[in-house]
């Protein structure tokens, strides 16, 4: 497919066929992710392939489980509507042939050097500039996913499970530095899906040309 297609053809897919993914195809969306641009080619992710579906549904009951500890009951029916659209957009994942830890970890740069004995930390510059370490790792999920709609899959970027990031962590064992950053969920898609509507070039696009 050639690259403007498979942009084109890339939407959030949420309900998976139950057919299995092979995982020399799933090598190669992790290959392809590892070509992706980094803070100081720092390359701070790893991907975990999770294909077991008892392990899954347990990742899902933790998210659940975070879920109504941390979001209250209410009597108002919209209240109770956006909580089970919460929780169903954090679980769904537990049906999908594949889910994908991704995890990060911290990185150094030159710039730290520079900082020593200015009063500022690693993190104080992470955030000034814009915390480089998570732009690095959307840039290589972002390329996963590009690779896997290529190769005739559907994904869904998830951050609603990280509502329980600290109990998921703990389950897939993730030790420090290693942090959960995202999940993404890959199947082969139920149903065709298309993208929703995108703001049109002009309201997203801006030349500057001169300083008046």
């Amino acid at each position: 497919m050639e690259f403007k297609a498979v942009v084109e053809k890339r939407a959030s897919v949420r309900q998976f066929t139950s057919e299995n993914i092979k995982l020399e195809d799933l090598r190669e969306m992790v290959r392809l992710a590892g070509l992706s641009p980094s803070v100081n080619n720092s390359q701070p992710w790893k991907f975990i392939a999770i294909t077991n579906r008892e392990m899954l549904q347990r990742m899902a009951d933790i998210v659940h489980q975070k879920v109504a500890e941390l979001l209250p009951e209410k009597d108002e029916e919209p209240a109770k509507r956006a909580k089970q659209q919460v929780d169903f957009f954090s679980t769904f994942f537990a049906h999908a042939p594949a889910v994908f830890a991704v995890a990060t970890c911290p990185y150094t740069a030159i710039v730290d050097e520079v900082i020593a004995g200015t009063g500022l930390t690693h993190d104080d510059m992470n955030a000034i500039r814009g915390f480089p370490d998570i732009q690095s790792v959307g840039a290589a999920i972002q390329t996963l996913i590009l690779a896997a709609t290529d190769m005739g899959y559907g994904t869904c970027w998830l951050s609603g499970p990280l509502i329980a990031r600290q109990e998921l962590e703990e389950y897939l064992k993730l030790q420090p530095p290693w942090r959960l950053a995202a999940m993404v969920a890959v199947g082969k898609p139920a149903s065709d899906v298309t993208q929703r509507p995108k703001k049109p070039l002009e309201e997203i696009f801006e030349v500057l040309d001169s300083e008046s």
